[in-house]
């Protein structure tokens, strides 16, 4: 299954700095707004050391690990929703992504210009908000002016549909955002499904910080984590210029070494894209054979049959049934003919609810 996360801010945050620690692609860092005008691109590697466990055993031809994707938008400014800066674009393209990963300056310096003249990270977060909101209650705006209509003639499902929707326009209108709207119905929640709303994706928060406070934080980070302690939102403290310093060290030595001077225990990326998977509530389980021991993503609570499906649709169709080991206990007795030996290997049907590390074989017949 593909994943995309979008790198979102205002300009002058970092966001190329972090983009570029996190898939080595090339986007232009300059001390200037609006220096990346088209989304930038890039594929990471999610970081497992199960992965790499697991293929010292088994030896394989190839190692295949899963892998995000990054878009780094153009930085926006107030007024976007109504097409200021690069607002139209950036709302576009953010449109697109699975979550939203917002960085906010958390670091003062009089060389780095601020597009509002001082560092807040409060107001920065606010002005986001504020213009994703907006853009959110022009599209609810739209569905209501259409199913209004709908709803005059007592179309039953209309008028559902517009309780949910002016629910929805009232929430938005007080400034807060999509996903904490007081609609718990998941078939409610559906209503508004066609609206793509901004404000509903989950939300990552990077504080950028100097290198002094990537371990403490400082006023700013405590700030933004009291305004967003209301939030089901994930916050992370990380310095994009020792991230991109890291990025630079082509020897897994020299890189270790590196984040033991600064007192790290990894690097803030690989924190970043463990906290997105926490944040869409997704997993991992793996095939491991001779040609290839890979990764494969899937949302927890996924059934085999589903989890078959993420490597191929005919896996899912034709779906028999599942030979699955425990990641632990394949470690412990090293190999598949062992783990079968010591009855560590289970058959497991159509019910069965795939755990995150499982080693999995699927029988089908299409």
């Amino acid at each position: 299954m593909g994943l995309q996360c979008g790198i979102v801010g205002l300009p002058n945050v970092g966001k190329s700095t972090l983009f570029n620690a996190l898939s080595n692609a090339k986007a232009q860092a300059a001390n200037f707004p609006f220096c990346t005008i088209e989304p930038n691109v890039g594929v990471i590697t999610v970081p497992d050391e199960r992965l790499n466990e697991l293929a010292r055993l088994v030896n394989p031809n190839k190692i295949v690990p899963t892998t995000v994707e990054i878009v780094d938008i153009a930085g926006l400014v107030k007024g976007a929703s109504k097409g200021e800066g690069l607002g139209n674009q950036f709302l576009g393209n953010i449109r697109s992504t699975d979550a939203i990963i917002h960085v906010v300056r958390c670091f003062d310096d009089d060389n780095v210009i601020h597009v509002d003249g001082s560092v807040n990270p409060v107001r920065d977060k606010e002005i986001i908000d504020t213009e994703l909101q907006l853009k959110d209650l022009e599209s609810i705006e739209k569905k209501i002016a259409k199913v209004q209509k709908q709803a005059k003639s007592q179309d039953r499902e209309a008028i559902q549909t517009l309780e949910v929707l002016n629910i929805y326009k009232k929430h938005l209108e007080s400034g807060q955002s999509a996903r904490s709207v007081p609609v718990p119905k998941t078939e409610d929640k559906q209503q508004v499904a066609d609206c793509f709303l901004l404000t509903d994706k989950p939300v990552l928060y990077v504080c950028n910080v100097e290198e002094a406070s990537v371990l403490t934080g400082n006023k700013h980070t405590e700030a933004l984590r009291s305004a967003v302690k209301n939030e089901n939102a994930e916050v992370l403290i990380i310095s994009a210029a020792i991230e991109a310093d890291i990025a630079m060290l082509d020897s897994y030595d020299d890189r270790k070494a590196f984040l033991s001077d600064m007192g790290l225990s990894e690097p803030g990326v690989t924190k970043l894209i463990h906290s997105a998977y926490k944040l869409l509530n997704l997993a991992t389980y793996f095939t491991a054979g001779v040609q290839e021991v890979r990764a494969w993503t899937i949302h927890k609570g996924m059934v085999a049959p589903q989890a078959a499906g993420v490597i191929h649709s005919d896996f899912e169709k034709g779906f028999i049934r599942a030979e699955v080991i425990a990641y632990n206990d394949f470690i412990k007795y090293e190999s598949e003919s062992n783990c079968r030996a010591n009855g560590k290997l289970r058959v497991e049907g159509k019910e069965y609810v795939v755990q995150d590390g499982d080693v999995m074989h699927f029988l089908f017949n299409v």
